[in-house]
C-alpha cells in the first residue's frame, strides 16, 4: 500500500472533487481509495508513504498526439533550413531528420521525450512515429523504452507514399505488426502499451494506400492521422483527388470512428466537421505547434458545437500540457477577437476528452482519482497567495502552474520521479547516451562533427 498525502487532492470525480487535507491510498497498479488523510493513515498503518509537500495531488496529464522521433532536435541548426511555407518546414527539416534516424537514434529520441513527460506531469503518450530510414522495429524499440521508463504509451508509424513502395510496405507492416502485439497484450491484461494505425497526411496518401491501411489493419485498432494541417492536403484534394475533401476520403476508405483521431483539423469545411461528428471520429488540437508552423487556428468553438470531441496534444512543440493549455485559451480568444471564449473547451480537451480517449484505449479508467481507476498520480508544487477551492482550482492551473511545477509522478503504481529526482532509471547514464546519439544524427545532417 502506498498513501500519497500532506496535500490538496483535486481528483476530477464529480462526486468528490476537492479535498483540502486529502490523500490517495494505491494497492498495485489502482487507486484503492481517496479521502482524508488521517482517516487513510489510520485504515493503513503500515503504509509506504509519499509527502506532497503542501502541494496538489492530482491525476497525471495526458498528450494525445506527440512524436517521438523529433526528440533530438533540440538546437539543432540543419543546414539550408529556411522553411517559408509548412511543406517547407516538413522537407527542409523533419522529413530531413527522420530519413536519417536509426532505430538507436529512435531509441535516444525515445528516452529524451519520455523522461521530459515524466518530468512534467505527463503519464500517458500518445505518439505518431516516423524514422524512414529504420523503419522495421522501430515501434517495437519504443516500447521498449516506454516500458523501462514506466510512462503509458499509445504508438503508431506515419505511413506514407513519400519515400516509394518499398519504404510504404515497411511503415505498413510496422503498424500491423505492432498493433498486433498490442492487442494480443492487452488480452493479457497489459494496460501500459496500446496501438493504433498510424498515416502522415492525406496529402501523401493515395487511395490505394488507405485502402493498404484499412486492410492490414483489419478492425485491431483506429487510425492516427494528420487532416488539413496546412492547406496541403486542401490543395491536393482538389488537384489530384477529383476535388474530394481530406475527411470524405477517410470516410470513403473506412479510415473513421470512434478509436480515430485526426490532428489538427485546421482548414476542414462545415461538410467535413458533420462527417467528423457523425462518424465519433476524434480531432486532436495543438495550439502551440500551429502557432509556430503559421498554420492558423483549428476551428475548435465549432467543433464542440457541432458535437466533436477534441483532445488536446502538443504536437512535441513543448513536453508540458499545462503550456498547451494557456496557449489554446489565448488563440481561440484571439481568433474569436472575444475574451470570454474558451475557458470550458480548453478544460475538457484536457482533463475530460483526453481521458476518456486514454481510457478508451488502455482498458483502465484514467485521468481520475478515484477507487479503481489506474494509479496515475502527480504533485505540483503551488504554493498559493489566494484562496484555493473546487470553485476555482481550473483557474489556478490555468495561470499559476506549468509542467515544471511538478516534483512526483507515479505511474501504474510505480513512484517514477520523486522530488525531482527519477528512481528507476539513472538519467545522467541516459541522458549521456542520447547526447552522443544526437550527435551522430546532427553530424549526419550537417556534414561535420560535434
Amino acid at each position: 500500500m502506498l498513501i500519497v498525502g500532506n496535500g490538496r487532492v483535486v481528483t476530477r470525480d464529480a462526486q468528490m472533487p476537492f479535498l483540502e487535507h486529502g490523500a490517495v491510498a494505491i494497492e498495485g497498479d489502482a487507486i484503492q481509495s481517496v479521502g482524508e488523510e488521517a482517516e487513510l493513515a489510520a485504515a493503513h498503518p503500515g503504509a509506504e508513504y509519499v509527502d506532497a509537500h503542501g502541494g496538489i495531488i492530482m491525476p497525471g496529464l495526458v498528450n494525445c498526439h506527440t512524436h517521438i522521433y523529433s526528440g533530438l532536435a533540440r538546437g539543432l541548426a540543419i543546414k539550408g533550413c529556411n522553411p517559408h511555407n509548412f511543406l517547407e518546414n516538413l522537407e527542409q527539416q523533419w522529413w530531413k531528420i527522420d530519413r536519417n534516424l536509426t532505430l538507436d537514434g529512435t531509441r535516444a529520441c525515445a528516452y529524451a521525450t519520455i523522461l521530459e513527460s515524466l518530468r512534467n506531469g505527463v503519464t500517458t503518450i500518445f505518439d505518431h512515429h516516423a524514422s524512414f530510414c529504420e523503419i522495421p522495429g522501430s515501434l517495437f524499440a519504443i516500447r521498449d523504452v516506454a516500458a523501462e521508463c514506466g510512462i503509458r504509451a499509445c504508438l503508431c508509424y506515419e505511413t506514407s507514399d513519400r519515400d516509394g513502395e518499398e519504404k510504404l510496405a515497411q511503415a505498413i507492416a510496422e503498424n500491423a505488426e505492432f498493433a498486433r502485439w498490442a492487442a494480443a497484450a492487452r488480452e493479457s491484461g497489459d494496460h501500459m502499451i496500446a496501438a493504433m494505425f498510424g498515416g502522415h497526411a492525406t496529402f501523401t496518401l493515395s487511395d490505394e494506400t488507405m485502402d493498404l491501411m484499412a486492410e492490414a489493419n483489419d478492425g485491431l485498432t483506429g487510425f492516427h492521422i494528420h487532416v488539413c494541417e496546412g492547406m496541403n492536403d486542401v490543395w491536393d484534394s482538389r488537384e489530384n483527388r477529383g476535388g474530394i475533401p481530406p475527411v470524405e476520403r477517410l470516410l470513403q476508405h473506412g479510415l473513421l470512428g470512434p478509436d480515430t483521431m485526426l490532428g489538427h483539423c485546421i482548414h476542414v469545411t462545415p461538410a467535413e466537421m458533420d462527417i467528423i461528428s457523425e462518424t465519433g471520429t476524434h480531432v486532436v488540437n495543438n495550439p502551440e505547434s500551429n502557432m509556430g508552423n503559421a498554420v492558423g487556428c483549428a476551428p475548435v468553438l465549432e467543433f464542440f458545437r457541432r458535437g466533436i470531441d477534441v483532445c488536446m496534444g502538443t504536437d512535441a512543440y513543448t513536453h508540458d500540457m499545462l503550456e498547451s493549455l494557456k496557449t489554446f485559451l489565448c488563440i481561440q480568444r484571439h481568433n474569436a477577437a472575444m475574451p470570454n471564449v474558451g475557458w470550458g473547451e480548453a478544460m475538457q480537451m484536457l482533463f475530460q476528452d483526453n481521458a476518456r480517449m486514454a481510457s478508451r484505449y488502455f482498458g483502465r479508467e484514467v485521468g481520475v482519482l478515484a477507487p479503481g481507476a489506474a494509479a496515475d498520480v502527480v504533485v505540483m508544487d503551488y504554493p498559493t497567495f489566494t484562496p484555493l477551492s473546487a470553485d476555482n482550482i481550473d483557474g489556478h492551473i490555468l495561470f499559476g502552474m506549468e509542467g515544471r511545477s511538478c516534483r512526483t509522478t507515479i505511474v501504474n503504481g510505480q513512484v517514477l520521479y520523486l522530488d525531482r529526482e527519477f528512481t528507476t532509471v539513472d538519467e545522467e547514464r541516459i541522458d549521456a547516451w542520447t547526447l552522443e546519439q544526437a550527435k551522430v544524427l546532427w553530424g549526419t545532417l550537417n556534414g561535420r562533427e560535434y
